[in-house]
């Protein structure tokens, strides 16, 4: 094993031997690791003082877990631009041509540009924060707790993760420095709307959720590192001079794949047969994960709503009561909902999931999937704290049109999960722009063939047919 680690290593003190060479490299750094804690500090001073003069009784040490989360963030963005060249840098000074041709396994040479990628900015991000930790006791303001610490030190870990290994793989498929620089802003952006909900977690107190948030974006981490290695091909970083976008053909592959060999109608369909047939243990692997998620939600309602009730006064129980004895008319249900909008709707909501995977391997695609499934779990749950019995709702009003509805969105989402893997997964021969144009064109013969047809019956089926069945199930 340490014979294997041994040219990591190697690999890994060469780049940064490189880097410490540079002082362009190592100067903004250490100007940012030094002068920002004290930046962050007089602002989040300032932002108090502002607010309060408006009553709106913000406290400074409200302003300390973000802040912290900022400052290790900014020195991550700086080095970014090491991990970017990684490769494509050396290509363009003409350096890399001995290390294609050492004796090393690709994940060798994969992994010792990573490690330095990862650990140069975590040092930096690690030093800025225990300054700023320093001002934070001079002005005795209370430090964040144990738990919170310890989550903000493992969410700069991750980030720097997740942006250092995004950037390698830029750095391999990219063929010149200034189009990686360029690429850089699909890193940034993400990981910045990413930390605007983790800053929300932070000023709300939700540890669970932060928790989730930080095995996410390591989940997300791994799975570009595993992209990476997958496809990283020493001929390719040599072979490419230049990248040029070839809609031609990229439309003749597209269609060619779209089409399958077929000469009929009849046969297309059954190239999505057999395109299901590919993603099958997907689907059995969301099956698993709706029935995790129905449990998930009944769960969390009946102990969280359940202790609410037990702590609820008596005239706030007797409103809940009030308001249960007085059900708004469904007489008029029937007619008043639009077939076409619920068809939308639905179709925005698997075309969501699949966007939201493709762009993090399946894993923000499942969790939304999860939420739309747990919340079966979640009403069937409140429905029996209110004393109601829900297996006759269930079979009225969400049946009729859930046979045809769930399996659709299953179906949409274990697509996600299909392409995620399949990304991550080593393809002999084809690039990754072939294997990610292969992808679209199941996803598209699935969402055509099958989700959008199930999701027009369900539409119809919830519109005309599921008002009726509940309001006679209701009236009983």
């Amino acid at each position: 094993m340490f014979t294997k680690l041994r040219p990591v290593w190697l690999i890994a003190g060469r780049e940064l031997k490189d880097q410490f060479r540079d002082w362009r490299v190592i100067a903004p750094m250490l100007i940012l690791l030094i002068c920002f804690p004290f930046l962050m500090n007089e602002f989040a001073k300032q932002t108090v003082d502002f607010m309060n003069q408006y009553d709106a009784n913000l406290i400074l040490d409200r302003f300390v877990p973000f802040s912290i989360m900022i400052i290790g963030f900014f020195p991550i963005t700086i080095s970014l631009v090491v991990a970017l060249e990684s490769f494509v840098g050396e290509k363009e000074r003409g350096t890399i041509e001995p290390i294609l041709s050492a004796p090393l396994d690709d994940w060798q040479l994969y992994f010792g540009k990573l490690l330095v990628g990862v650990a140069t900015p975590l040092v930096a991000s690690y030093l800025s924060i225990l300054l700023y930790l320093v001002l934070v006791v001079r002005q005795d303001l209370n430090m964040p707790s144990p738990m919170v610490m310890t989550q903000l030190f493992l969410l700069t870990t991750a980030h720097a993760t997740l942006m250092v290994s995004a950037a390698i793989v830029i750095s391999v498929q990219s063929t010149s420095v200034k189009a990686a620089n360029l690429l850089a802003s699909f890193i940034i952006i993400p990981i910045a709307i990413l930390m605007q909900g983790e800053a929300v977690l932070l000023f709300w107190g939700n540890e669970r959720v932060l928790w989730l948030a930080i095995a996410g974006v390591m989940i997300i981490s791994l799975l570009l590192i595993r992209v990476g290695i997958a496809h990283f091909e020493r001929e390719y970083l040599l072979g490419r001079e230049i990248d040029v976008i070839n809609l031609r053909w990229i439309g003749r592959t597209f269609w060619r794949n779209f089409i399958g060999g077929a000469e009929s109608f009849g046969q297309w369909y059954g190239t999505i047969f057999v395109a299901l047939r590919r993603i099958a243990p997907a689907f059995l692997a969301v099956t698993l994960v709706a029935v995790v998620s129905v449990w998930l939600g009944y769960d969390l309602v009946m102990v969280n709503v359940s202790d609410m009730l037990h702590e609820a006064t008596p005239e706030r129980l007797q409103r809940i009561e009030s308001r249960i004895d007085h059900m708004p008319d469904l007489t008029n249900l029937e007619g008043s909902i639009s077939a076409p909008f619920l068809f939308m709707n639905n179709t925005r909501a698997v075309a969501a999931i699949f966007l939201m995977g493709l762009f993090s391997f399946g894993v923000l695609g499942i969790l939304i999937y999860m939420l739309n499934i747990g919340l079966i779990g979640g009403l069937y749950a409140l429905l029996e704290l209110l004393g109601i019995q829900p297996i006759p709702l269930f079979l009225a009003g969400i049946v009729p049109h859930g046979i045809f509805e769930i399996p659709a969105l299953m179906i949409g989402s274990a697509v996600a999960l299909y392409m995620g893997a399949a990304l991550v997964t080593p393809q002999t021969g084809k690039s990754m722009g072939e294997v990610m144009i292969e992808l679209l064109v199941d996803w598209v013969k699935i969402f055509l063939g099958v989700v959008i047809p199930l999701l027009a019956i369900a539409a119809v089926v919830e519109a005309y047919v599921t008002p009726g069945l509940l309001i006679n199930a209701m009236a009983k």
